[in-house]
């Protein structure tokens, strides 16, 4: 039994519905850009689409009624030849030849139809992908990083596809339409009332395909973290990066079985619901059965008394068959439509979020080069939706020119610090100063173009060793000559000589002729695009993690020696490598514990003292 929703249930999905209605001017517009041409043809040959079957049905009449009206009479003569020259055929085979002309130009236009709606769909889907590229690049990272966020994007992705299904939906529908309303025009000068029968008889169709669809929507809505698990399982049991752990600990059975758990789920909840509708459509397409034969007898028992005539019959019989499937699928079509509309909704919200960091009102170009360098003043920061504090009254500052490290455990905020300096997210208390200047008052563009960072999880993009290395700073990614001295400055010059295809040499495993590099050696290349970026203010979070001693030792002297002009930030658990800082900061729990240079802190007999003898300790019991 259908469930009885309740009123704010019904408001809901009214307001769902005519929001997404609201969209499909915007859909039709974006369609319009991604090609008008094609969009021109499109509607065009729709209409004479359209057009074809009601002139079809009234041809087959007029064919009919005159092959009566000439079996009213004795014929000319036995053979062909004896109707041609009496000129009695002429009619006949003239009505045939257009039958002829409408049935050839109907199939032309459907393949010519059919050709540009597909160019059309794969031009648009392509648009709706790069903006959707597009707008997640301009989000915030904490609009990303939330699992409500990802909900949102991962529905917004499956809607992409979404509006070539919609189009060809509308299309069909308004085709429809045209059709419709031609044939209306021949029913109703017979028997209007008939009409208004059929419309009565496909109100229950209505209302339980707007139930379901409905049903569906809400279902699509509560699977979206499902569907992301799905999508997780299917990546951790099928991608090369997982192979080799999900091949030692034997987890194909593992990863199967909590795939098959979350597959049951959303089979299951669709299944229920496709059932529930079966039932109701099959009782409601009864009705609609009942009323079109209903119609037809009355049309045929005209026919018998001689108010109307054979042509008549044929025509009326054509139309009413074809009104029926027409009236049906114009509510099948637009309760699909009100369905699809809804995904529109899920597409634009997500296009329509915009940053939280607000643009300054008067940009202040970025102080290059560095002449005092950064200053945190008071800082304290809150993740969205924790009330934990991760920094909190802190202050320091990294003069210009030198390198700070930072030293912690997991959680102690360095991380933070990062993510703050690079504005991907905004103090909540504090400010953060560079040459005197709130980055606020610097454009956010201008302000990320003069900082690099390597991250310990740096991408490992499956493009072009040149490539690889030149997104450091896209602008001038076919600069070869600075990515060649780039990739000497970090020792990967070694490495892309002994490539097969050098600086051309695809990398990764997802294309054709690439190939696969050890946790080093794409970390040497990601070092590569620090050098290239030549930015004023370097962050290096882990970022010798993959590399041995000897390489990680030589690699950070050349970065100490880049010259007056960087201002570094380096966070390490290596202490090998922090001890070469300028000043190291250890933190703890969003605050600094102690400051000082290397020297300093071991005087100290502190924290950074005991975590440095603990991990000197651990080097030295280690066995030859």
């Amino acid at each position: 039994m259908i469930r009885i929703p309740t009123l704010a249930g019904l408001r809901a999905g009214l307001h769902r519905r005519l929001t997404g209605w609201a969209n499909v001017p915007r859909l039709l517009r974006s369609l319009w850009r991604a090609g008008p041409k094609l969009a021109s043809t499109i509607a065009l040959v729709r209409l004479l689409r359209a057009l074809q079957p009601p002139a079809m049905l009234f041809v087959g009449k007029l064919i009919i009624d005159e092959i009566v009206l000439q079996t009213q009479s004795p014929a000319p003569g036995p053979n062909l030849s004896d109707w041609v020259d009496s000129g009695r055929a002429s009619a006949l085979a003239g009505w045939i030849f257009v039958e002829f002309l409408l049935v050839a130009g109907g199939n032309a236009l459907t393949r010519l139809g059919t050709l540009a709606e597909s160019l059309l769909a794969e031009r648009h889907g392509h648009a709706l992908g790069v903006e959707l590229v597009r707008q997640a690049a301009r989000l915030d990272l904490k609009d990303i990083e939330s699992s409500t966020a990802q909900d949102k994007l991962q529905r917004a992705n499956a809607a992409t596809m979404l509006g070539n299904q919609l189009l060809a939906t509308l299309l069909n529908q308004m085709q429809s339409a045209v059709t419709l309303l031609a044939l209306l025009g021949g029913l109703i000068a017979f028997a209007p009332w008939l009409v208004l029968l059929l419309l009565a008889a496909l109100l229950p169709t209505f209302l339980v395909e707007a139930h379901f669809n409905a049903r569906q929507y809400e279902a699509a809505l509560a699977l979206s973290p499902e569907r992301r698990r799905l999508n997780y399982f299917q990546q951790v049991g099928t991608t090369a990066s997982a192979a080799k752990e999900v091949k030692l600990f034997d987890l194909g059975n593992y990863v199967a079985e909590r795939l098959a758990e979350v597959a049951t789920r959303i089979v299951t909840t669709h299944r229920r619901i496709a059932t529930r509708r079966a039932i109701w459509s099959s009782a409601s397409g009864a009705v609609g059965s009942l009323a079109y034969y209903g119609a037809y007898a009355v049309i045929a028992w005209r026919a018998l008394t001689g108010a109307i005539s054979i042509g008549d019959l044929t025509f009326l019989a054509g139309s009413l068959m074809r009104l029926n499937g027409l009236f049906e699928g114009l509510v099948l079509g637009l309760t699909q439509i009100a369905s699809q509309t809804q995904y529109l909704n899920d597409l634009y919200a997500f296009m329509d979020m915009r940053s939280a960091l607000a643009p300054p009102a008067s940009p202040r170009p970025f102080p290059a080069p560095l002449r005092e360098g950064v200053v945190f003043e008071n800082v304290g920061f809150r993740y969205p939706g924790t009330e934990r504090w991760a920094l909190r009254n802190l202050s320091f500052s990294l003069p210009a020119g030198e390198t700070l490290a930072l030293v912690g455990e997991n959680g102690a905020g360095k991380t933070t610090i990062v993510k703050l300096l690079t504005r991907l997210y905004e103090p909540d208390e504090g400010r953060i100063l560079v040459d005197g200047l709130d980055l606020r008052e610097i454009d956010l563009a201008e302000l990320r173009e003069h900082v690099g960072a390597i991250f310990q999880d740096f991408v490992r993009y499956n493009l072009t060793t040149s490539d690889n290395i030149g997104i450091g700073r896209v602008a001038d990614i076919a600069d070869r000559a600075g990515i060649v001295a780039a990739a000497q400055k970090s020792q990967a010059d070694a490495l892309i000589a002994s490539l097969p295809g050098g600086y051309e040499q695809m990398l990764g495993l997802s294309f054709m002729g690439g190939l696969d590099l050890s946790g080093g050696q794409w970390q040497k290349l990601a070092i590569s695009r620090a050098y290239f970026r030549n930015a004023g203010i370097l962050i290096l979070d882990e970022p010798t993690a993959a590399l041995d001693a000897r390489a990680e030792a030589e690699i950070f002297e050349r970065f100490r020696h880049l010259g007056e002009k960087t201002t570094t930030l380096l966070i390490s658990h290596r202490f090998s490598t922090v001890r070469m800082a300028d000043r190291i900061l250890v933190l703890e729990g969003g605050q600094i514990l102690e400051s000082g240079s290397h020297a300093e802190l071991m005087a100290r007999a502190g924290r950074y003292a005991e975590l440095f003898e603990l991990q000197a300790a651990g080097y030295q019991s280690e066995p030859a």
